[in-house]
């Protein structure tokens, strides 16, 4: 399996993708390079192995059998040989790009997303470290009980820029609705009050698109990284490099389509259901008698989203998190608190309020 690394052309330094110019940057000589001209090189490459004894034996298996071994086998620990300084780095079997511990260089562990994994477009990064840290520093500084530890320096420098797995669905549907509407209307006349009420039939019928339903990918509990930065703009999704990973983490999915089908057509057959609705709004009383909706075309994408994290463990060994979203810059998160900050603020609370009412009632007095 392919471990590769992008070097410059004019120095041999690492190429990572750079959110500001949206190219490829030489962070030794500042060179920059655009997806036309990264296509034209030739990428540094070592491999990857599995670890232990099953190594072994799936030197002895054909290529057929040692790939359907790794799919039933995706907890299983892999190591990479860095490209660049030669380091044996071992990591999970759904990671897809990160960095060499001893030289720092970016790697990407081609063979985790090439055939059926490969992806078929990704959102590049649109914000950079520098604006990642500032944005994170400015929300949690508004946080009056979080801990100090939470934005030390030393946990800043863990702020991780990672690309998660998720399902694009995408379909047009065919749809039905019957409906009895009610308009109910009231006046006086003379001494009598009168009603009128007006009974109408409708029905709804038309075809409707409903695109980029998003859905994770991912089994490890960091998914819940990705959940709350939604949505993404779509529209700005490029075609699938693997030069957008250089410089940043990566996870490969590993929940398959079929996992989540049932789940998304249901929540799609709602949003149709409720488009018919919204059509039906000129009437005081509304009660559907029955609607149906059949999937003519469906279509499964399969994406990378950025995302910029961090991690937190609390005294009470919860894992606590802030994430933010690395296109859109939408935050979300579940903070750590200090409970001793907030004692102590009851308690300074308590005393002035104390205080002041003592003084105050010195002065009726």
């Amino acid at each position: 399996m392919a471990v590769i690394s992008y070097k410059c052309p004019n120095c041999d330094g690492e190429l990572i993708f750079d959110p500001a110019t949206q190219k490829y940057k030489c962070e030794y000589c500042n060179s920059l390079f655009s997806q036309e001209e990264l296509d034209a090189m030739k990428p540094a490459e070592s491999t990857e192995k599995k670890v232990g004894a099953e190594a072994a034996e799936a030197s002895s298996q054909t290529d057929d059998q040692a790939e359907e071994q790794a799919d039933e086998k995706q907890e299983e620990a892999v190591y990479y040989t860095c490209p660049s300084c030669g380091a044996e780095i071992v990591t999970d079997a759904t990671t897809a790009a990160t960095f060499c511990y001893y030289c720092h260089n970016p790697v990407v562990l081609g063979g985790r997303l090439d055939g059926k994994f490969l992806p078929d477009k990704v959102i590049p990064f649109q914000i950079d470290r520098k604006k990642a840290e500032e944005t994170f520093l400015g929300y949690v500084s508004k946080k009056k009980f979080v801990p100090r530890g939470f934005f030390s320096k030393k946990n800043i420098e863990k702020l991780s820029s990672v690309y998660f797995p998720y399902w694009l669905y995408s379909v047009k549907l065919k749809g039905k609705m019957n409906a009895e509407a009610k308009r109910v209307r009231t006046w006086v006349a003379g001494d009598e009050e009168i009603t009128e009420t007006k009974v109408y039939e409708l029905c709804r019928e038309g075809d409707i698109a409903l695109a980029n339903l998003p859905e994770n990918a991912l089994k490890k509990a960091n998914a819940i990284l990705a959940k709350n930065v939604q949505p993404y703009h779509f529209d700005d999704m490029k075609d699938f490099h693997m030069g957008y990973l250089s410089g940043f983490l990566a996870e490969k999915r590993d929940i398959e389509s079929e996992e989540v089908q049932q789940k998304l057509r249901q929540e799609m057959r709602h949003d149709a259901e409720q488009v018919f609705r919204d059509t039906m709004t000129d009437y005081g009383i509304v009660n559907v008698h029955n609607s149906d909706f059949h999937a003519e075309e469906e279509k499964w994408q399969y994406v990378l989203l950025p995302v910029w994290t961090v991690t937190y463990k609390g005294n009470n060994g919860k894992i606590y998190y802030y994430s933010m979203n690395g296109q859109t810059g939408q935050i979300c998160g579940e903070l750590p608190i200090d409970w001793k900050k907030v004692i102590l603020t009851g308690l300074v609370t308590f005393v002035a309020v104390l205080i002041l009412g003592l003084l105050g009632g010195r002065f009726i007095w």
